[in-house]
C-alpha cells in the first residue's frame, strides 16, 4: 500500500471517528432537558433561532445553552440575556434539574415567576434584572445552591422577601433594586451569612433596617436609598467588619449617626444625604483613615465641623451643605492631602476663610454659599493660593462690603466663579482680568457701579455671564460681540465630581433649574436690571451659540438690530422695559428656537410680526408699545394701545395737546411711583441658588391644597386623589427629586401610595405659551395610547400651576445614554439600539395614523425618546404636539423644533408635515449608528454636521466609517448598512422621496432579515 492510500485511510477512519463522536454527541441531549426547553420556548413570543421543536435535535447546540459532558449531557447554562425576548417564563423549566446558571436579564420578559423556579436544587445564578416581570415573591423559596439572586428593574411588588435566606443560605448578591416592594424589611436576610452585596434601593420600604442585617460580617456594599425607610440608625452596623459602601440616602432617618463606624477597616464611601439626621458628626467618621467619600447633604447636623484631616488620609469629596454647622469654617481642611471637592454651603458659620486655606493645594471645588463669611478680600487673598481650584462658588456672603480691586490678585485655573447676591459695593474688578480660563463668571444680585470693562470680551473661553441685577452703567463694549466660544461654541470644561451638583435659579421667580453638569449651562448673556444705556449692537448676530440674551430693565435706545436675526441658537431675548424705538424688525422671524421674545414697555411702533415663532408669544410680551397686528388687535383698533401702560410713556413728548395738565402730571407722578415701588421690591428678591427646598413657597401650597387631580383611565383606586397626595409623592418637588427638564418646564420623580412610580411634569409660570402647551398636551395625550408612547396618567390646574401626570420611565432619555452618560454608548449594543429605532417608530406610525384624530409631533429628537428599564423606546413630550385631522397633510402654524433635526422645509414656510416628523426621525437613525450628536460645534469644521458629514461620507463609499465603533463588527454590518440606507431616506430633501412611517415600521422590522440572506 503506497503513501497516498495510507493517508486515504487515515482520513476515512477520522471522518468516522468524528461522526460517531456526532451521533454520541446527539444521544447526550437528555429527554427531560429537551422537553423542558421545549415548554420553555412555547411560552415565549419570540423566535429563537436554532431552537426548534424536532425531539431529535441536541438541545446542546442551541444558543444560549452549555451543557455539562461529564454529566450525560445534562444542561448547566441557559443564558438567553438581551435576545428581545417576550412572552412569560414556563413552569416547566424547574424539569432542568442540573441548571446552574440562569440568566434572562435585558428582555421583555413579564407576569409572575413560576413557583418551581424557586426550587431548583442546583442553581448556583439567577439573572432576570431588567424585564417586565410582576407580582410578588413566593413565600416558598428553596435555593439550597443559589450565589447570584438578581432581579432589579422590574415591576415586582409585595412584601419584602426577607425569608428568601431561610433555605438559600449561600447567597453572595442580592439586588431586588428599581421595583415595587414594600413594607418592613422583616427578619431573615441574616442567614445568609455569605452575603456580600445587598442592594435594595429604589422600593417603597418603610420602618427601619432589620437588626440581623448587621450580623452579615461579609458584607462589603449596603444600599437602601430612595426609600422610605425612617427612625434612628442601629449601632449595629459597626458589625459589618468588611463594608466599603453604606448608601442610605433619600429616605427619614433620624436622630444622631451612630458613633459606630470606627470598627469598619475597610470602609470608603458613606452617602446619608437628604435625611433627617441631628447631632454631630460621629468620632469614628471624622477620624477614618479609609473613607474617601462623605456626603451627609441635607440634614440636621449641627456643632462644629471637627474632621481629624491627619487621620483622613483618603478623604477625597466632602459634602456637608445644607445642614446646622456653626462655628468657623474648619481651619484644618487643607491636611485632608487627598481633599478635592468640598461642599459646605448653607450653613451658619461665622467668620472667615482660613489663612491655612493658603496651603490647600490639592482643592478644586469649593462651594461655601450661604454661609455667613465676611471679609470677602481677606478670603480672596487666602483662596487665590489654592494653586488647582477650578471652582468657587460664594453666593450670599459678605452682605455690604466693596468688592477688593487688588492688581496682584491671580487664580490660575479657575474655569468658575460665583459671587452673587452679595450686594456688594464697588466695580467688576481688574483683577478678573488675569484669569485667563474662566467659563462661567456670575457677579449678579450685587451693587456694583461703574461701566463694563471692554476686556471681559478678550476670555476666550467665557460662555456664561450673569452682571445682571446691579448698578451698572455706560453703554456695552463692543467686545461682548466678540466672545470666541459664543461665536465657535468650543467649550470643553472639566467637571468637578458628581457629588457636588451645581444649581441655577431663575432670579424673577426663584424656581430653579438644576444642572448636574457646568457645561449643561446655557450659553447665557445677562446684563438686565441696571441703568444700561446706548444702542444694542448690530454685531451681537455674530454670537451664533448664544441661547440666552438678556438686557431687560435698563435704559437701552434706538432701534432693535435686525441682525439679531443671525443668532441661529438663540432661544430667549428679552428687550423689555428699555427705550428702543423704531419697529420689530421682521427678520426675526427667522430665529426658529426662540421660546421667550418680550419688548414690553419701549417705544416700539408698527406691525408685530406674525411668522416663526411670534404667535406663540402671550400679549405681555409687546404691551406698554405701540404696537398692532399678530394675535392682539387690528391695526385700526390700536390708537389709545400705546399711550397707557409703559412707565415711560409719561416722558415722552407725544402728549395730546388739550389733556388737561394736572391730571397728566398726577397720573405720571402715580405711575411713576408704582413702577419704582415695584422695581425696587423685584430687586429685592434674592434667591440662594443652593437652597435645597420645594420651589413652591408655603402660600401656593396651601392654595393648591384643595385641588382634586384629574386621572384618566386605569386609576380607580385614586378617584379622590389630590394635590396633596402629588405633592407629598414628589417630596414637595425637592430639587432632589428632579430628574429632567421638560420644554417648559422641570420633571419630577414622585411615588404614589401605592408604590406606583410617576413622573410629574410642572409647568413654569413664565412660559408664553404654558396655557396653550397644557392644554396641547392634555388633549393629545390623553387619547394618545400606544406601548411606545409616554402615557399621561392624569393632570391638575390651578391658577399658575399645571401638573402632568406621567408613566415613569427608569432609564431615563436616548440622548443621556448616548451622549452624557459616561459608559453609555458602550452599554447600548447594536440590538438595543435597532430596537430603540424600531420601538420609536412604532410609536410615531401610531400617532400619524392610527391615533384619533391624527397627531403631528414636531419635535422628533433623541431627548424626546425615554427608556423604560428594558431600554424600550416611548416617544414623550407632545406639548409641540399640534392636533389635525384626519386625511389632512400639514398644519400651517408657528415653526418649532430642536437645532439639527429642523427639516429644510421648516425654513421656507411655517408648514409642519409629516414628512418633517420622518426627517427629524432620520437624524435621530444617524445618532443610533454613529453615537454623534446631530451637531457639535466643539468637533472638527467638517464634522459639525451629523447629516452633512454621513452624506459625504455615504458619496465617497466610506459608509462603513461613520458607524460608531462600540457597535460596528461583521456580524451587524450588513444590518446597520440598510439602517443606513433608511436613514438617508428619511433625510432626502424633497419630503415626497421620504417613506411614511408605515414603511419606516415594516423596513426597521425585516432589518434582522437581512444577516440571514
Amino acid at each position: 500500500m503506497g503513501a497516498q492510500d495510507c493517508w486515504v485511510l487515515v482520513a476515512i477512519l477520522g471522518f468516522l471517528l468524528q461522526a460517531q463522536v456526532l451521533v454520541s454527541q446527539n444521544q447526550t441531549c437528555n429527554p427531560e432537558d429537551l422537553t423542558a426547553l421545549q415548554y420553555f420556548m412555547g411560552n415565549l413570543t419570540t423566535k429563537l433561532e436554532g431552537w426548534t421543536m424536532d425531539s431529535s435535535t441536541d438541545c446542546c447546540g442551541w444558543e444560549g445553552i452549555t451543557c455539562e459532558p461529564l454529566s450525560a449531557g445534562r444542561v448547566i447554562k441557559l443564558e438567553l440575556q438581551k435576545k428581545r425576548l417576550s412572552g412569560k417564563l414556563s413552569d416547566a423549566l424547574a424539569g432542568l434539574d442540573q441548571l446552574k446558571t440562569l440568566n434572562l436579564s435585558r428582555n421583555f420578559l413579564k407576569d409572575s415567576l413560576p413557583l418551581s423556579l424557586f426550587h431548583m436544587p442546583n442553581l448556583e445564578q439567577l439573572d432576570l434584572s431588567s424585564n417586565d416581570f410582576s407580582g410578588p415573591i413566593p413565600e416558598s423559596i428553596n435555593l439550597p445552591s443559589i450565589r447570584s439572586f438578581e432581579i432589579s428593574w422590574n415591576y415586582f411588588n409585595g412584601s419584602f422577601p426577607s425569608h428568601i435566606c431561610v433555605n438559600s443560605s449561600r447567597i453572595r448578591f442580592l439586588n431586588l433594586a428599581v421595583n415595587y416592594f414594600s413594607g418592613d424589611i422583616l427578619s431573615g436576610l441574616g442567614q445568609c451569612s455569605f452575603l456580600e452585596e445587598l442592594n435594595l434601593g429604589t422600593n417603597v420600604l418603610t420602618g427601619g433596617i432589620a437588626e440581623d442585617i448587621f450580623q452579615l460580617q461579609n458584607l462589603k456594599l449596603l444600599g437602601l436609598q430612595y426609600n422610605n425607610l425612617g427612625g434612628k440608625l442601629s449601632p449595629g452596623i459597626a458589625n459589618l467588619y468588611n463594608l466599603v459602601r453604606f448608601d442610605i440616602s433619600s429616605n427619614n432617618f433620624s436622630g444622631e449617626i451612630p458613633d459606630v463606624f470606627g470598627r469598619l477597616k475597610s470602609f470608603q464611601f458613606l452617602v446619608a444625604h437628604s435625611n433627617k439626621f441631628s447631632g454631630r458628626i460621629p468620632s469614628s467618621v471624622s477620624n477614618s483613615p479609609t473613607i474617601s467619600l462623605l456626603n451627609l447633604r441635607n440634614n440636621s447636623l449641627e456643632g462644629f465641623i471637627y474632621l481629624n484631616c491627619s487621620a483622613m488620609v483618603a478623604l477625597n469629596s466632602l459634602d456637608l451643605a445644607t445642614n446646622k454647622f456653626t462655628g468657623p469654617v474648619p481651619d484644618n481642611l487643607p491636611l485632608c492631602r487627598q481633599l478635592r471637592n468640598v461642599n459646605l454651603a448653607r450653613n451658619n458659620f461665622s467668620g472667615q476663610i482660613p489663612e491655612s486655606f493658603r496651603g490647600f493645594h490639592s482643592l478644586a471645588y469649593l462651594s461655601l454659599s450661604n454661609s455667613s463669611l465676611r471679609n470677602i478680600s481677606s478670603s480672596l487673598q487666602t483662596l487665590q493660593q489654592c494653586r488647582n481650584l477650578t471652582a468657587l462658588v460664594l453666593t450670599l456672603n459678605f452682605p455690604g462690603e466693596t468688592v477688593p480691586n487688588d492688581p496682584n490678585l491671580r487664580f490660575e485655573k479657575l474655569k468658575v466663579l460665583v459671587i452673587a447676591s452679595c450686594k456688594l459695593k464697588g466695580s467688576i474688578p481688574q483683577w478678573l482680568r488675569s484669569i485667563t480660563a474662566l467659563q462661567l463668571l456670575d457677579l449678579s444680585w450685587n451693587h456694583l457701579d461703574g461701566t463694563i470693562p471692554p476686556w471681559l470680551g478678550s476670555y476666550r473661553d467665557l460662555f456664561y455671564l450673569d452682571l445682571s441685577n446691579n448698578s451698572l452703567t455706560g453703554e456695552i463694549p463692543k467686545s461682548l460681540t466678540e466672545l470666541p466660544s459664543l461665536i465657535n461654541g468650543n467649550i470643553s470644561l472639566e467637571e468637578p465630581s458628581p457629588d457636588f451638583p451645581f444649581f441655577m435659579r431663575r432670579n424673577e421667580s426663584g424656581r430653579g433649574l438644576q444642572y448636574n453638569q457646568i457645561s449643561s449651562f446655557p450659553p447665557t448673556l445677562e446684563i438686565g436690571h441696571n441703568s444700561l444705556r446706548g444702542p444694542i449692537w448690530p454685531e451681537f448676530g455674530n454670537l451664533i451659540k448664544l441661547i440666552v440674551f438678556d438686557l431687560k430693565f435698563n435704559n437701552f435706545s434706538g432701534s432693535i438690530p435686525g441682525n439679531l436675526s443671525e443668532m441661529i441658537s438663540l432661544e430667549i431675548l428679552d428687550l423689555s422695559h428699555n427705550d428702543l424705538s423704531e419697529t420689530i424688525p421682521l427678520s426675526l422671524e427667522r430665529l426658529s428656537f426662540l421660546s421667550v421674545f418680550n419688548v414690553a414697555y419701549n417705544r416700539l411702533r408698527g406691525k408685530i410680526p406674525s411668522g416663526g415663532q411670534f404667535q406663540t408669544f402671550p400679549n405681555s410680551s409687546f404691551e406698554g408699545n405701540n404696537l398692532c397686528g399678530g394675535h392682539r388687535f387690528n391695526c385700526q383698533d390700536n390708537a389709545s394701545e400705546g399711550r397707557h401702560e409703559s412707565p415711560k410713556r409719561s416722558r415722552s413728548k407725544n402728549i395730546i395737546i388739550g389733556m388737561v395738565v394736572g391730571v397728566i402730571l398726577g397720573t405720571t407722578f402715580l405711575i411713576g411711583l408704582l413702577y419704582q415701588l415695584v422695581l425696587r421690591t423685584h430687586k429685592c428678591n434674592e434667591v440662594d441658588p443652593e437652597k435645597e427646598e420645594p420651589g413652591t413657597n408655603d402660600k401656593d401650597l396651601e392654595e393648591l391644597s384643595s385641588r382634586l387631580v384629574m386621572l384618566f383611565q386605569n386609576w380607580e383606586p385614586y378617584k379622590e386623589l389630590c394635590i396633596d397626595d402629588l405633592l407629598e409623592s414628589a417630596n414637595n418637588f425637592d430639587q432632589a427629586n428632579i430628574i429632567g427638564c421638560g420644554g417648559f418646564g422641570l420633571v419630577y420623580r414622585g411615588t404614589l401610595p401605592d408604590g406606583r412610580k410617576v413622573a410629574i411634569k410642572r409647568l413654569s409660570d413664565d412660559c408664553g405659551q404654558m396655557d396653550r402647551e397644557f392644554h396641547a398636551e392634555v388633549e393629545a395625550l390623553s387619547r394618545a395610547q400606544h406601548p411606545n408612547l409616554v402615557h399621561l396618567q392624569g393632570y391638575c390646574m390651578h391658577k399658575n400651576d399645571r401638573l402632568l401626570i406621567y408613566s415613569y420611565m427608569e432609564n431615563g432619555s436616548l440622548d443621556y445614554w448616548l451622549h452624557e452618560k459616561v459608559d453609555g454608548p458602550s452599554m447600548l449594543d447594536w440590538e438595543t439600539r435597532l430596537q430603540i429605532a424600531q420601538g420609536a417608530a412604532r410609536g410615531l406610525a401610531y400617532l400619524h395614523q392610527s391615533c384619533e384624530p391624527h397627531i403631528l409631533h414636531r419635535d422628533i429628537k433623541s431627548s424626546n425618546i425615554l427608556l423604560d428599564g428594558n431600554f424600550k423606546a416611548h416617544l414623550a413630550d407632545f406639548g409641540l404636539a399640534r392636533l389635525i385631522l384626519p386625511y389632512d397633510t400639514h398644519v400651517t402654524t408657528d415653526l418649532v423644533g430642536t437645532l439639527g433635526y429642523i427639516p429644510p422645509e421648516y425654513g421656507q414656510a411655517s408648514v409642519a408635515t409629516y414628512k418633517g416628523d420622518v426627517y427629524s426621525f432620520g437624524v435621530v437613525l444617524l445618532e443610533l449608528l454613529t453615537g454623534k450628536r446631530p451637531m457639535d460645534m466643539c468637533k472638527p469644521k467638517d464634522t459639525w454636521d451629523i447629516i452633512s458629514w454621513v452624506m459625504r461620507m455615504n458619496m465617497e463609499n466610506k459608509e462603513s466609517e461613520v458607524f460608531d465603533p462600540l457597535i460596528y463588527g461583521k456580524q451587524h454590518d450588513k444590518e446597520m448598512l440598510r439602517v443606513l440606507e433608511i436613514a438617508c431616506l428619511c433625510l432626502s430633501e424633497s419630503p415626497k422621496v421620504r417613506p411614511t412611517t408605515r414603511q419606516l415600521v415594516s423596513w426597521l422590522d425585516k432589518v434582522t432579515l437581512i444577516s440571514n440572506v
